[in-house]
This record gives C-alpha cells, structure tokens and sequence, in this order.
C-alpha cells in the first residue's frame, strides 16, 4: 500500500492518511480580525474524510498580532467565526486543530493595543518586516517582558485553549517555531535573559513547557501537538547550539506523551526553500529522540514525501505550497494527477484569487 495512504492513529486522532494540511498564514479575515465565510470556504475545500488539518497561527491575545489580517481567538466574535469553520470541515470528516501563537517581537506599534511597543524575551534590535494596513514594515524595537507578564501570556495561552474547544475544534497546536514568541524564548540568539527564562537550556524550554502543561489541562495529551523549527533562521533566530537545544526540546515533551511533534526542516525559511536537495535533518535527527508520532514540514513533494516515510524518519507529511494551490491534493497523490502551480503574489492578504478559486481536478471519478 502507498505509504501516504496507510491509516494511522496519532493522538486521539484515527487518520485515513498521512497528507497533512500544516498551518499556513493567508491574512484573509474581517474587522475585528474574524474568520469569515471566504475562510470557512477554504478550509472546507481541503478537507478529507480522516485528515488532519492544523489552521493558520491563531492570535491569542491582543498583543500576539504581526500581520494584519491574521485571526484571532481571544474574542467572542471570532470563536463564532471559527465555528463555522469547524462546521464545515467536520461535516466533510476532517479533523481541524487550532494552531496557537503570539508574534511576540515580530509587530508594530499599529498592530499594538493603543500603539505599544511589542513585546519579547530581550530587547535585541534587528531588521524583520512585519504586516499592517500599509502593507510590509520594519517590525519597531521590542520591550523586555517582565516575569509576571510571562506568566500571564501563559495563561492567555491557556485561555485560547479554552476558547478552541468552544469554537469546536479538535484540538491544538502551539507554534514554537518561526522566530515567533515561543521561539524567541527558546534559542539564545533572541533571549539573553538572566532570570529563570534565561541562560541555560533548561530555563529557556520553561516558557514553552508551562504553555503546555496549561494546553494538556484542557485538552489532554492526546489532541496537543507542538511545532519546532530546529535550526531555523526565519526571522532572524540563531542559536549557538541549535542541535543541543532542540534534542533538550524534544527530550522534554517526551513527558506530557503527546499527540506529535511537528517540525519545520531548516532548508525552508518563510516559505522560500533555501536549500535545494538538503536532507529532512532535523525530523531524521530528533526521530530518535522524541517517543511519539512526528510530521514533517517543508520543501516536500509526492517523492520526497514516499521517501522520509519508507526510511521511517515521520509519520506524516505536511505539504503547504502545493496544498494552496491544490484544495484537492489529496485526491491528486492518490490517483497521480498533476499538480496545478501555486501563485506566491497572492500568499497573504487579499480576497478569494489565489485562496479558493484555485482549480478542482474536473475528472473526479474515483473516491478519495
């Protein structure tokens, strides 16, 4: 049997395959950054009987914005609008996890409640853009948060978990990776803390740990997954140790038996493939560390796809460019149709072109 095609429990989750849809940022919402009915149109045409799809990285709360457009799940207004999400992909079987995250460093005083500054581990400056209404800006210089505000995003976290379950979801996903907050707090680059967020491996994992601990509360283990970027220079993340760091991650979460690790190779930065050819390292590496069922990210194709799982390095593959130009990628692996091209102009922002009107193979005769 296609190995993409084999079932596989993962969590509490019972898939028919393993073509995952990972979180993909599309700036699509309405006032009030709430998911509508072009969203719900979206996610419902990629939807399949037992597969897992993770959304778009949720803002938890209103301090997490970095892009303009991008949803949250920190008000009643936008729970509503993800019901009709999850509506729509589960009347179609799919399962839909929530992707959790805060941009932390990665904003601007217009995406900030009464024009702030952002916020991060340390003050560090450096040269990313972030998304507003004027469209691509430099991200301002950040504060320095405090301890008691660290543990209070803790609890935003937390919270969001709750409101995920409400909008009706399957679960969560909290995005550690991207040079976003999570990430920032985790490699030594953007943290120079002195405290017990900072310095040593153990004190830098504890952010990321403490949001898990508060997310398995409410879900339980088993529909929790955490996304890592091991070695990723996505917005300007660096690390003296990235191997020593991500095997420490990865050991760590080993406790809570989670539903997966999911991880972001180092040859994809943004959505660019930087490094043609390169090896999935980072999923071959910390297959052997981490105890629980894995996905793949990046720079993956129909072959390369076939062949991390024969060698046994994940159990699933996300695929993101080729899944924004395909809403039927699914039926196209299994019965070996080409792929239609994906349109990187209309990535972010914008209205249906490039979102839903992208084209369904017209001769489907054969059940998915």
């Amino acid at each position: 049997m296609n190995s993409l095609f084999t079932p596989i429990q993962v969590g509490a989750f019972s898939l028919a395959h393993r073509i995952v849809l990972p979180p993909l940022t599309r700036m699509r919402t309405t006032t009030g950054f709430v998911p509508n009915e072009l969203m719900v149109e979206y996610y419902r045409q990629r939807a399949t009987p037992g597969g897992l799809m993770i959304t778009e990285g949720t803002v938890i709360n209103e301090t997490g914005h970095g892009y303009y457009g991008a949803p949250g799940i920190y008000t009643d207004d936008q729970i509503e609008g993800w019901k009709k999400v999850t509506g729509a992909v589960h009347k179609k079987g799919g399962i839909l996890l929530n992707q959790l995250f805060h941009v932390g460093r990665e904003s601007h005083h217009s995406l900030q409640p009464g024009g702030g500054q952002p916020i991060g581990p340390s003050v560090i400056a450096h040269q990313d853009l972030v998304f507003t209404q004027d469209g691509w800006v430099p991200a301002d210089l950040n504060r320095e948060l405090s301890v008691d505000e660290i543990q209070s995003l803790v609890e935003d976290y937390y919270k969001a978990a709750q409101r995920a379950k409400t909008a009706g979801f399957d679960g969560v996903e909290l995005h550690g990776a991207n040079g976003y907050l999570v990430d920032q707090f985790l490699q030594d680059g953007s943290n120079k803390r002195t405290d017990q967020y900072g310095g040593s491996e153990e004190n830098r994992v504890r952010f990321m740990m403490e949001i898990v601990e508060r997310l398995v509360e409410v879900w339980g283990a088993d529909r929790v997954g955490v996304r890592l970027g091991p070695s990723g220079t996505f917005n300007s993340m660096s690390d003296k140790d990235p191997i020593g760091l991500f095997a420490y991650a990865a050991e760590q979460l080993n406790a809570f038996g989670l539903a997966y690790l999911h991880l972001i190779e180092p040859r994809i930065k943004g959505n660019i493939e930087i490094a043609h050819g390169l090896e999935p390292v980072a999923s071959m590496y910390l297959r052997k560390i981490f105890k629980g069922r894995m996905i793949a990210a990046g720079g993956f194709d129909y072959e390369k796809a076939i062949d991390i799982l024969q060698k046994g390095d994940t159990d699933l593959v996300a695929f993101g460019r080729h899944f924004i130009a395909n809403p039927d990628l699914v039926y196209r692996f299994k019965n070996d149709i080409p792929l239609s091209k994906y349109d990187r102009d209309t990535f972010y922002g914008g209205g249906a072109k490039g979102y839903t009107d992208y084209p369904f193979y017209k001769q489907q005769a054969i059940p998915v």
